[in-house]
């Protein structure tokens, strides 16, 4: 079955960091991207970052770019996210999926989410 976990959530202060782990499996790697969305009461889902082994590409929602590195495993199948200077706003639960390879916003699996609190 395809699986894709999320972990590395936690309480954490403003200013902080913290790096999530989504662990992948069940399907090819290498043949699709794999993006970070979040939902936090209140607001839409937003996508915060994806990236593309493949294609060589990574992309970053504009509330994070600076602050945030996503990186991929290509060994372990497992993508990061690293979040650096953790604002309260970050506050969500964090979810991956696997996406299109050239089309991030389109997801074909869907992963657990993982939540974060950024607390000021």
């Amino acid at each position: 079955d395809v699986q894709l976990q999320a972990s590395g959530g936690g309480l954490v202060q403003a200013g902080g960091s913290l790096t999530l782990s989504c662990a992948a499996s069940g399907f090819t790697f290498d043949d699709y991207a794999i993006s970070w969305f979040r939902q936090a009461p209140g607001r839409e889902r937003e996508e915060v970052s994806c990236i593309s082994s493949s294609f060589g590409i990574t992309n970053y929602a504009d509330s994070v770019k600076g602050r945030f590195t996503i990186s991929s495993d290509n060994v372990k199948n497992t993508v990061y996210l690293l979040m650096n200077s953790l604002k309260p706003e970050d506050t969500a639960v964090y979810y991956c999926a696997a996406t299109l390879v050239d089309r991030c916003a389109y997801v074909k699996y869907w992963g657990q989410g993982t939540l974060v609190t950024v607390s000021s």
